[in-house]
């Protein structure tokens, strides 16, 4: 949405952060999300320590032109700006623009839901989500609950609009709640823990590394697998009840 950019920028960079280095980051050191190879396009020879203190004028320089024009976010409707931007710093503009090209028909506020759907999709595809997993899916699940909040309030009036996020959270939390019972009859870790870590929300980085390695039973898998997708749905559950209640009614 045109003007919009500064308003998706403070978003993401509420998640970017500042400084990183993880070992196990493939984009290396990072400041706010940018990492120093990117840095040295706009500051050839730049160091680590020049990127700490980048500034803001900068980061938001850069922000622009890597990313939100090249997903044409200034063309794009309140909301469905932010999760193909956030998208796209994340994974890449060319991968954003697929999950949004992917996405689009209907309301504004389904087109969201539907490219954060798919974005977290490719996520869970990564051989790195057992590292990054859990704040990925908190980070997808907050975007995608702003991202509807911002598209409702250009298409109705500010009680429908709690409503309709008061609902989104209803439904996720029921949906989480559902698949925690059907991981409960599926079984319980028989390797590698046993159920108390399984069912224990703090472990999901643990559960997903049975997952990949195989260390669970065939019952323990499907268990394992639902109470992921039960933690992701609580994320979401947690995210629109606190878009709601930043509407005032």
């Amino acid at each position: 949405m045109l003007e919009n950019f500064q308003n998706c920028l403070a978003v993401t960079l509420g998640y970017e952060g500042g400084w990183s280095d993880h070992p196990s980051d493939p984009g290396g050191a990072t400041m706010k999300g940018i990492t120093l190879a990117t840095y040295r396009r706009f500051k050839p020879g730049a160091t680590k320590t020049d990127l700490r203190n980048i500034s803001n004028e900068t980061v938001a320089k850069i922000y622009r032109t890597d990313y939100w024009d090249k997903v044409g976010g200034d063309r794009l409707a309140a909301g469905v700006d932010l999760a193909t931007f956030d998208a796209g710093v994340n994974s890449g503009p060319a991968r954003a623009m697929q999950w949004l090209m992917a996405s689009i028909g209907g309301p504004d506020h389904e087109t969201v839901k539907k490219l954060c759907a798919k974005r977290l999709g490719f996520m869970r595809s990564l051989a790195i989500w057992n590292t990054f997993g859990k704040g990925w899916s908190r980070r997808v699940a907050g975007i995608e609950a702003k991202g509807v909040a911002w598209a409702l309030a250009q298409s109705t009036d500010p009680a429908r609009a709690r409503a309709q996020l008061t609902k989104e959270a209803n439904a996720a939390s029921a949906t989480s709640k559902k698949q925690t019972a059907g991981a409960s009859a599926a079984g319980t870790a028989t390797t590698a823990g046993g159920s108390d870590a399984l069912f224990n929300p703090d472990h999901v980085d643990q559960i997903a590394g049975w997952v990949l390695g195989g260390l669970l039973s065939a019952g323990a898998l499907v268990a394992a697998v639902l109470i992921v997708r039960a933690i992701i749905h609580r994320q979401r559950a947690a995210a629109y009840a606190a878009e709601a209640e930043r509407i005032m009614s």
